[in-house]
């Protein structure tokens, strides 16, 4: 005789995935297409379906600690299959919000940028910081520039000034990133993901990188290319960005690079991929109207934000060329709000998708 199971559902959870876009998560009635349908799905270990029940008796904790959710790659096939419209890859897609949010250090930032107004929020800080840092820029050496010579976005703020706070911030930002993975891991260790983790890195990270799971899903294939070449202009992006940062700041390069340098080069290429990236992902979803409306705040905030950092960037280096003051300022500011939002909400929105699919796809693999 099998011992009784005491179920509790958490209704605040339902409420959550269900205002997240998991609005048709009651219409599921386990008939498993979802499952079948899925060309990620193992076979010993199949999903969306047994997450599907979950999610309707508001499981939370199962949910927070099964890898399965982030084996999917919502490519859509379980969705556009199901014949009852439950929709099973939106409400994976909400699942992973709360993942995150549950997991979130400190709670309040992952409470706050789960919503809209979390974005206006950010976006005023930004504004708030960069005009007070403006207004301080000439107590540590920004002004005028001298007769003759070409404006400089220094000329706004020092250099030293910008590189010291955006690499704070960064340092802040891995800080709150490994104290959520850390949640993260203790909530796949307690429902018995228990693959080797440290070992599972370097596997789940090539795969990552170049997308193959993701390759396999039958209707994804514009998305596919979509976040391969975003992930990897932004990657470049961020390597060029941190290379220049930490030479200006110890004195061995001074910006603005000359067109020809290689790092420039490597700069505009990668965010001539990027773009490429942007562009294929919000086609997909303005031409789609089912996969628009299944597009929540989370993925449009990332889309966005994400084009709004290259767009500005691109524009500031034209501007600058141009030498046009004040315009190429004031696009500056903007840029930099745009990253500062960036960066803030990283380990709370959809850009942490990429660190929370790596560790559970490393612990799902079996011992």
């Amino acid at each position: 005789m099998s011992d009784a199971v005491m179920i509790e559902p958490d209704v605040q959870f339902i409420k959550d995935v269900v205002a997240r876009g998991g609005g048709d998560l009651k219409a599921c009635y386990q008939c498993a297409t979802c499952s079948v349908t899925c060309a990620l799905s193992p076979e010993g270990d199949p999903f969306p379906r047994r997450q599907m029940l979950h999610a309707q008796w508001g499981l939370k904790q199962r949910l927070i600690g099964d890898p399965a959710i982030w084996l999917c790659h919502n490519c859509g096939d379980c969705t556009t299959r199901c014949p009852r419209g439950a929709k099973p890859g939106e409400v994976f897609g909400a699942l992973r919000g709360e993942v995150i949010r549950a997991c979130s250090v400190p709670g309040f930032l992952g409470s706050l940028l789960a919503r809209p107004s979390g974005a206006v929020v950010l976006a005023l800080v930004g504004v708030v910081v960069f005009g007070l840092l403006a207004m301080a820029g000439p107590m540590f050496g920004s002004g005028e520039p001298a007769a003759g010579s070409a404006p400089e976005f220094a000329h706004l703020y020092p250099l030293w000034l910008i590189e010291t706070f955006f690499f704070s911030l960064s340092g802040l930002i891995v800080v709150a990133f490994l104290a959520g993975i850390a949640r993260f891991v203790r909530a796949l260790r307690a429902s018995g993901a228990n693959g080797p983790i440290l070992s599972g890195l370097i596997p789940a990270a090539v795969d990552i990188m170049t997308h193959e799971r993701f390759g396999r899903c039958s209707e994804a294939r514009a998305r596919h290319i979509g976040h391969l070449t975003m992930f990897w202009g932004f990657l470049g992006l961020a390597t060029v960005s941190t290379i220049i940062g930490f030479a200006t700041m110890g004195g061995v390069m001074h910006t603005p690079l000359a067109q020809t340098h290689p790092l420039k080069i490597l700069g505009n290429l990668s965010g001539v991929v990027a773009v490429v990236g942007v562009a294929l992902l919000l086609g997909d979803r303005l031409r789609n109207p089912a996969k628009r409306a299944a597009s929540t705040y989370f993925d449009w905030f990332f889309i966005w934000t994400m084009a709004g950092v290259i767009v500005t960037g691109a524009l500031i280096q034209f501007l600058r060329l141009a030498a046009s003051v004040p315009w190429m300022y004031v696009w500056y500011v903007v840029h930099l709000v745009l990253i500062f939002a960036l960066f803030v909400s990283a380990p709370y929105t959809k850009f942490a998708h990429v660190a929370y699919r790596t560790v559970a796809m490393a612990a799902s693999v079996k011992r």
